[in-house]
């Protein structure tokens, strides 16, 4: 009989072992007892789960539901089923959680502790599976300072009694398993701190989905299988090829009329064969991991293991849930058109929201304990501990789950910045050095270091992109050359000063000419990307369209002119959804994109003229092959600052060649002479950015060949003489 201490503990869920209580158990003269913590029940039966038949009636041992009796003429283990009756009347024949040993191998809980674990997902979190012939779910929880850990649902009544969880020595991981319990079942953990206190239900930081906000609940989901990336992929993701982002915030792209979401299959209907008819050759996708707010836009995320509940499909009450077979399919109809996948990936913070990962086990766990470096108070929340190994383990695991499992391409990496700086906003003394008395953090360093080095060697092919706004050496330089190890990087340094540029009236644009060229002192320091990104089109700063001056034509030629100045330039190219027709307004992430405006002609012509520069980037390889390398760009027109004219050449390695010509002005310059090699002989237009069909005056060089002629100019013994439209952008290629 069990020892009124021990039921006292059982009953106020504070028992240190109940395992070692609970279930089929020998006493010291090797007789068998059974024991149940059922609260709610009425009677509980043992049955033999070979035959059926009963073997002992279990009696009441206290009112909260705990059951117990010897089990006469037995003295061998076995099998049993609980028979039990509820107090409203119902019956049941269940499975004991506490008849199951433990069911984590020794090796991965070694693993797990050591923080070398490549996949922890595999262990922790919630995983279907049967044992011995028994359906249910395996949960697992990484808290090693809570005193207690229950796992409660829609299966026990949210009654944290009913399955508190067995403690793994030496990794401080809890599991149990829960028989009878399904995918697609709520649940939470019920956690007692190290000083007994009773903390809020948390959500399962490795759950694989949720419930959609503003319900907390995580949904017991299945693990995709793993799926190596294809290799046309791995090429299309190369530094050399033709990579054009098409970025997107899914819950505003577009919406059903009365307000609601798209769910995943939807979207997958419409939106890759929306990007593809464009030409991008990537999808990215503003953060879609689970996030309790609207409005960050997925940034402040607590689920970077589930595909967000918002896009899942919609029951008939109306609630939804996630699905990662949902979001598995929208990846497969973006491969299906040629698009690559990119998700927003936030490894940098997360919210402080009471169910998720703050002080989860009762102590900083997720985070640090000093808010010097555990606080970031441009967005009120919390900075993980990249020192802290299970932690890092955590973010690694989540980085290779979106791709191995989920089947995306790559990450960009949001708040690059804000990690690798102890002093990220923050004035003298509200900071703490780094162990050699230095800002850098040296510990969220090497954590990038390591996710880019797992995502390298487990997913070849796959790609990383930093936004990274600072002068960091070696963003995107390999590991083993003291880099960080991205693939690429945002160049935000181009963005911000081709933007004012663009901003200034024409008139005063020669006093700014730098602002266009300075991007090329170091454009080859890193694997650039060129973002508009949605950080542009928010806050206060309107749409792109809004930041050209001028009347209506002037605003949209000075559009078309900077697309074709973009598209021209070195590095990949990303523009965030709305800006491929012209947007007006500010972007609002409550509402979807205002696809009427490509009603009138001017909309449509940008969006045709972003579909062109899309197909002669891809097209032409001297567009793309060497945006990394210097030997693959050339200046023809440099210093024109009085005219506002710039023009350069761009090169592949096997002979080809483009040159680019952009004019500033609303001035259009007839019989202008523009220094160029001597060979190629001749050049035709490719591309006009003021042609009629975009919306512009069609002035231009139409199908005439420009001829190349032995005459001095911009420092060159040869020159060709054209036409430049007024704020138009002009791509020419060997007639």
């Amino acid at each position: 009989m069990l020892a009124d201490a021990d039921v006292m503990a059982l009953v106020q869920a504070r028992h240190a072992d109940p395992f070692s209580v609970l279930g089929l158990h020998a006493d010291a003269d090797g007789t068998l007892w059974v024991r149940a913590l059922l609260p709610g029940a009425q009677a509980v039966a043992v049955l033999d789960r070979k035959t059926g038949r009963r073997v002992a009636t279990l009696e009441r041992r206290h009112d909260a539901g705990l059951f117990e009796a010897p089990v006469p003429r037995r003295r061998q283990r076995f099998d049993y089923w609980l028979q039990v009756t509820w107090a409203d009347g119902g019956e049941g024949r269940y499975a004991d959680a506490y008849a199951y040993p433990p069911l984590i191998d020794d090796t991965e809980i070694y693993y797990l502790g050591e923080g070398s674990h490549l996949r922890p997902y595999t262990v922790l979190g919630a995983h279907a599976l049967e044992v011995d012939g028994v359906a249910g779910v395996r949960f697992a929880l990484w808290a090693p300072n809570a005193r207690r850990v229950s796992v409660v649902g829609d299966f026990n009544q949210w009654d944290g009694r009913r399955h508190p969880m067995r403690l793994r020595l030496g990794a401080g991981v809890w599991e149990i398993f829960v028989p009878h319990v399904a995918l697609g079942d709520r649940y939470k953990y019920e956690l007692l701190s190290h000083d007994g206190e009773l903390l809020p239900l948390r959500g399962d930081p490795y759950a694989r989905a949720a419930e959609l906000r503003p319900a907390t609940a995580s949904v017991v989901a299945s693990l995709p299988p793993a799926q190596p990336l294809p290799p046309q992929r791995a090429v299309a993701n190369g530094r050399q090829a033709p990579v054009s982002i098409y970025e997107v915030h899914l819950g505003s792209w577009q919406r059903h009329p009365d307000g609601s979401f798209h769910d995943w299959d939807l979207l997958a209907r419409n939106l890759p064969a929306y990007a593809a008819d464009l030409g991008f050759t990537h999808v990215e996708l503003l953060p879609v991991s689970e996030h309790p707010f609207d409005g960050s836009w997925g940034y402040q995320t607590l689920g970077l293991y589930a595909p967000t509940a918002r896009f899942g499909h919609p029951e008939p009450d109306g609630t939804r849930t996630g699905s990662p077979e949902g979001f598995m399919r929208f990846v497969q109809a973006c491969r299906d058109k040629g698009l690559g996948v990119l998700v927003d990936w936030v490894p940098a913070h997360f919210p402080t929201d009471a169910f998720g990962l703050a002080r989860f086990d009762g102590s900083a766990l997720y985070e640090h304990e000093d808010p010097r470096e555990g606080f970031h108070r441009d967005w009120n929340t919390l900075i993980y501990n990249f020192g802290r190994h299970e932690v890092r383990n955590f973010l690694v695991g989540s980085a290779l789950y979106w791709i191995e499992r989920l089947g995306v391409d790559g990450l960009r990496v949001d708040a690059v910045a804000s990690m690798l700086y102890r002093d990220y906003s923050r004035e003298e003394g509200e900071w703490i050095p780094n162990v050699h008395g230095g800002r850098e953090n040296l510990e969220a360093i090497a954590f990038l270091r390591r996710a880019n080095e797992v995502i390298g060697v487990e997913c070849p092919g796959a790609i990383t992109v930093a936004e990274e706004s600072t002068a960091f050496a070696g963003v995107s330089a390999p590991t083993y050359a003291g880099g960080l190890g991205f693939h690429f990087k945002w160049n935000m340094g181009w963005m911000h000063d081709t933007l004012q540029y663009m901003a200034e009236d024409p008139v005063h644009r020669r006093w700014h000419h730098d602002k266009m060229t300075f991007g090329l002192i170091y454009a080859f320091s890193e694997n650039f990307v060129l973002p508009l990104s949605h950080d542009e089109v928010v806050h206060g700063k309107g749409s792109i369209l809004g930041r050209m001056p001028g009347d209506e034509w002037q605003r949209f030629a000075n559009l078309r002119a900077y697309y074709g100045f973009m598209w021209g330039h070195p590095g990949k190219k990303l523009l965030f959804m709305g800006q491929e027709f012209a947007q007006g307004s500010e972007w609002n992430h409550d509402t979807e994109l205002p696809w009427y405006l490509l009603q009138y002609e001017l909309h449509a012509g940008v969006q045709r003229l972003v579909r062109d520069l899309n197909g002669l980037y891809r097209r032409d390889s001297a567009l793309h092959q060497l945006d990394a390398e210097a030997r693959g760009f050339e200046w023809l027109a440099v210093q024109d600052a009085e005219v506002s004219v710039f023009a350069w050449l761009r090169r592949d390695d096997h002979g080809g060649v483009v040159a680019v010509v952009c004019n500033f002005t609303p001035v259009p310059r007839l019989g202008f002479r523009l220094g160029v090699p001597e060979a190629p002989g001749a050049w035709r237009e490719l591309l006009n950015t003021d042609s009629a069909y975009y919306g512009g005056s069609n002035l231009g060089n139409g199908h005439r060949v420009l001829a190349v002629e032995p005459q001095p100019s911009h420092g060159r013994s040869h020159s060709v003489v054209l036409d430049l439209p007024p704020l138009a952008t002009l791509f020419l290629g060997p007639a």
